[in-house]
């Protein structure tokens, strides 16, 4: 049995989060991507920022892949490797994962950083990838990657002959879709469901769930549209909140961009890519009294009534509620609506 998890909006949804805390429920953790965006992780107290290594490593039992379809800066991951102690055969890396070099970082830095790109190096990696450059590495060549070289797809598939349970930990947002998105403000890669899988290496048949994550304020950390945009001081007075609430993004801190929630947008993830549940997160940011709630009951009738419309107006029922930073802070609500 396979579970995507994938951004429904314009990346930053939480989706290390859910991920985070769905874990306990799977043996295998699949990440596509690339470093240009972080995954947050926030456990006892400590938070890890994770830009390649699945967020799934919360369960040391579960094992950690690197798809075929992902990029890898060796220096990162390596560096997540040991920072996060990960036992040498609790990761595997697929020999064909793409390699991302200090020359791909300086294309972009120099070229693109300031209009379209994170200047991670993804983009440039991508596009000598598919023009099938000599020089361009796979992770196959790469010293340091040998103890961890694995073809994926071979041990995902058994994992799942077996009745073992696998998620797929997708990347960014739909609205980042080079085919789907916003283009030219997109990401190099597409980021639907479908895509998760073959970069993977898994049929689609395989899959029982499709987790749409989204927050209640999409935001955008880079140039490009956002549906109206609006400032943080006016979510801190939406919410009634005490204290100020802001955002940076997890790698470059920068201030987010932020907007209200574009209905027209999540239709259309939802109608590409079908997704059997819908976690929303940031619902704080509604009412500053649903703040690290974790029982239904004892929500704001302001998020009551957000999740309903959601479900009424998309037919998808909204399974996984995220009210604060910790990957426990969450109404779960699957049991209720039968999902599981």
């Amino acid at each position: 049995m396979v579970t995507i998890i994938m951004g429904g909006q314009i990346g930053s949804e939480g989706k290390g989060k859910i991920a985070a805390y769905l874990a306990n429920e799977h043996h295998m953790s699949i990440r596509s991507g690339g470093p240009n965006a972080g995954h947050t992780v926030n456990l006892n107290g400590n938070k890890y920022i994770m830009q390649l290594v699945p967020c799934a490593f919360i369960n040391t039992s579960c094992l950690l892949a690197m798809s075929a379809g992902s990029l890898i800066n060796p220096e990162i991951l390596l560096a997540e490797i040991e920072r996060i102690n990960i036992k040498k055969e609790l990761l595997i890396i697929d020999p064909q994962a793409g390699i991302i070099e200090d020359r791909h970082i300086q294309y972009e830095s120099g070229m693109l950083k300031n209009r379209l790109s994170t200047g991670r190096g993804v983009g440039a990696a991508t596009s000598e990838k598919i023009l099938r450059k000599d020089e361009f590495k796979l992770a196959k060549d790469i010293p340091e990657f040998q103890p961890y070289i694995q073809t994926v797809e071979k041990i995902a598939n058994e994992y799942i002959n077996q009745g073992k349970k696998v998620m797929i930990e997708g990347t960014q947002g739909f609205d980042l879709s080079v085919h789907h998105g916003s283009y030219p403000f997109v990401t190099s890669r597409d980021t639907c469901s479908g895509t998760f899988c073959g970069e993977v290496g898994i049929s689609p048949r395989m899959v029982k769930d499709i987790i749409l994550v989204l927050r209640t304020y999409p935001i955008r950390s880079s140039n490009g549209p956002l549906y109206e945009e609006i400032t943080w001081k006016d979510i801190t007075n939406f919410a009634q909140s005490p204290e100020e609430i802001i955002e940076f993004t997890s790698v470059t801190k920068k201030v987010r961009r932020v907007g209200k929630f574009d209905e027209t947008l999540v239709e259309k993830a939802i109608r590409i890519n079908r997704p059997t549940q819908i976690a929303l997160n940031f619902v704080d940011y509604l009412d500053y009294k649903d703040y690290q709630i974790r029982d239904y009951n004892n929500l704001s009738s302001t998020a009551k009534k957000f999740i309903e419309h959601l479900e009424k107006k998309y037919n998808t029922p909204v399974t996984l509620v995220g009210t604060g930073p910790d990957t426990f802070d969450i109404v779960d609500l699957r049991k209720e609506k039968g999902v599981l």
